[in-house]
């Protein structure tokens, strides 16, 4: 690898951004069928179906929170997964299942000691450190994304005549306005997102790296193969470099895909656990404005002589326990066929956009520094 800091954080936010706008709507999906008031308001109470004109409404709704949040997250989270990687592969005397290719790394950053941790472990590392850096810049923007994509805009008497756009605008002005006296809450769920991504990274970029390792060296098998046989002449240094580009982002969002579909199902608990905890952050008392008469709170939250206290915050485990006795284990994996699928999709198109913008930016700079591209 050959690339500067800034050419990864480009790579990565461009990457998050395209894809974040490209699945949104599944995310909004799985957040409402996650979400405890998922029977009572998506549900006829009455015959059960699902009322398909408030399910799938507003499906964009707290979009720019994420993206707006993701241009430094994503670009937080692979320039650390580099640098710790990179820097561990330097510091590494023997590990097992190392690239070939890693020595040839523009970074010159190196551990304070000696190792011999296997590919895998190294791999694990890079990708929980960089989740735990990503989380702190994500956790205020999924806060607000899980509650607006609750707003239910259709109980607005002018939902009908409002665009969508205004219905998102509504949505979000909605939802802040509750963390208005306590923004520190927009950090409630950092533990739960922290506990979700950490197995999911965990899992994820170990197989990944594998199974893209394994993929890529059966393609290059191929390849020599096809070129002893059919005694091709040598391409020229341009088309090889295309070859390669579209190559390697085809192989990597294939290798993405299938790793993505096996960890985001596994990790589906503590998905659900984390939808719970963010949806909560909202559940404060409302105070009425000074000199206002409107009270929006309920009569359990009205004082009766006394000082309204604040119901008791449930902790990410005891929300868990709650799932669980409540809803059994099926209430756990809620949602986990539409995050399965859309972390397939999304994923494939997340890390094949930004290892092709990556390759792109490694490419361009060889030429402006008179290197060749294979180097």
């Amino acid at each position: 690898m050959y690339n500067s800091h800034t050419d990864i954080w480009i790579a990565g936010a461009f990457a998050a951004v395209v894809v974040d706008f490209i699945v949104y709507p599944f995310d909004t999906l799985k957040t409402r069928v996650q979400s405890p008031n998922y029977e009572r308001v998506f549900k006829d109470p009455r015959t059960g179906a699902v009322k398909r004109n408030i399910l799938f409404r507003g499906l964009y709704q707290g979009v720019w929170s994420v993206v707006f949040s993701t241009i430094p997250s994503s670009g937080a989270f692979f320039t650390t997964y580099e640098a710790v990687k990179y820097a561990s592969y330097n510091s590494s005397r023997n590990p097992q299942g190392a690239s070939p290719t890693i020595q040839t790394s523009r970074s010159t950053l190196r551990l304070p000691f000696d190792h011999s941790l296997p590919a895998p472990v190294i791999h694990a590392i890079a990708s929980s450190s960089a989740e735990m850096v990503s989380c702190l810049m994500l956790t205020p923007a999924e806060v607000l994304k899980q509650n607006a994509q609750m707003v239910n805009t259709s109980t607005s008497p002018a939902s009908s005549n409002t665009t969508s756009k205004h219905q998102n605008t509504n949505a979000m002005r909605e939802v802040l306005s509750k963390f208005k006296s306590q923004p520190w809450r927009l950090w409630s769920g950092y533990t739960a997102l922290v506990g979700r991504n950490l197995p999911f990274t965990g899992l994820q970029f170990p197989m990944f790296e594998f199974v893209r390792s394994r993929v890529i060296d059966w393609r290059r098998r191929r390849k020599t193969q096809k070129h002893i046989l059919s005694g091709e002449t040598r391409k020229t240094p341009s088309s090889v470099q295309r070859d390669e580009l579209v190559e390697r982002t085809l192989l990597t969002g294939l290798s993405a895909a299938v790793s993505g579909t096996v960890s985001s199902f596994v990790t589906t608990p503590i998905d659900v656990v984390k939808t719970r905890v963010m949806l909560s952050a909202t559940d404060i008392p409302h105070q009425p404005e000074h000199g206002s008469k409107s009270d929006y709170r309920t009569a359990e939250e009205r004082p009766t002589g006394k000082k309204m206290e604040r119901p008791p915050t449930k902790g990410t485990w005891d929300i868990g326990k709650e799932i669980f006795r409540n809803e059994g284990l099926r209430g756990l994996f809620k949602g986990g066929a539409i995050r399965s699928g859309w972390t397939a999709i999304s994923l494939s198109l997340y890390l094949s956009l930004y290892e092709g913008g990556r390759m792109f930016l490694e490419n361009r700079r060889k030429e402006m520094e008179g290197i060749s591209p294979g180097t």
